[in-house]
């Protein structure tokens, strides 16, 4: 009986874990917990951040979906947590005041279909759970997780109050990643155009390194021109003069983002 007993015991536990049962931050600040969604028979596992201020604020809580790039793939359900924005909530997880969504892609798979609408059953799951505000939905994602915002965004073009697409480009910049494209407008003779003319009514702050060697910055560039002309409400564009790929520790870390972010609402 003690045998069965303690195998249960440790049958539970790791169902604890993988799940990530408890829901309620930790009284110091707020804290991750693993959730699994099922979409189209496919079981993913994925993150949410949890503020301190959760259980208080309940109904009005902001929330944040955010899309990692290529060396965050995989199936822990985990390792998107450890770019981007994961290590910035970790630093500071006393006083981040948003709900935040972090779902994966399997690995040598992209931001599209399948993996995008996984993403957005995860939101929907955690808005459900933790009482977040249906109107104060942002959208941001880094290199793969830039172009992942756009794909997302163009086909909700109505969901979300602002999108912060972080080194992320409209076309691959390599010819080994042929499916590294914002899909919707691929084949469009003008495709920063189509972007701009289908959001230009969504408030948008792109940050890119003027040094990137991996994607470059000039996708960005043509997109702010084209949201220029196109008379969008409010489409900014920073660029970091002696930035490379890593754009990411920089805007996540930029307070000003943040406030501009989290003042817009649907």
């Amino acid at each position: 009986m003690a045998r069965r007993w303690g195998g249960w015991l440790l049958w539970a536990v790791a169902m604890m874990t993988v799940a990530g049962c408890a829901s309620t931050p930790a009284a110091s600040g707020g804290q991750f917990v693993g959730r699994a969604v099922k979409v189209d028979g496919q079981t993913a596992y994925y993150q949410v951040f949890v503020p301190r201020t959760a259980a208080a604020s309940r109904g009005e809580l902001p929330v944040v979906l955010f899309l990692h790039g290529s060396g965050e793939r995989g199936r822990d359900g985990r390792r998107q947590t450890q770019a981007g924005l994961g290590p910035y909530l970790r630093q500071h997880a006393s006083t981040f005041p948003a709900l935040v969504v972090l779902p994966q892609t399997p690995d040598d798979q992209e931001w599209s279909g399948e993996n995008n609408r996984i993403a957005l059953a995860a939101l929907d799951a955690a808005i459900a759970e933790f009482g977040a505000d249906p109107q104060r939905q942002y959208l941001t994602g880094m290199s793969m997780g830039g172009y992942g915002s756009w794909n997302i965004a163009l086909e909700h073009p109505d969901r979300f109050a602002a999108i912060v697409p972080v080194c992320g480009a409209v076309l691959s910049p390599h010819q080994s990643r042929p499916d590294l494209q914002v899909e919707a407008v691929a084949g469009q003779s003008d495709p920063y155009a189509a972007i701009a003319q289908r959001l230009r009514n969504v408030p948008i702050w792109m940050f890119h390194g003027a040094l990137d060697d991996l994607v470059p910055p000039e996708d960005d560039r043509k997109l702010h021109t084209a949201f220029q002309q196109a008379g969008a409400k409010d489409v900014r564009y920073t660029e970091y003069p002696e930035g490379n790929h890593n754009a990411w520790d920089a805007t996540y870390a930029d307070d000003a983002m943040w406030a501009w972010m989290f003042a817009q609402k649907r």
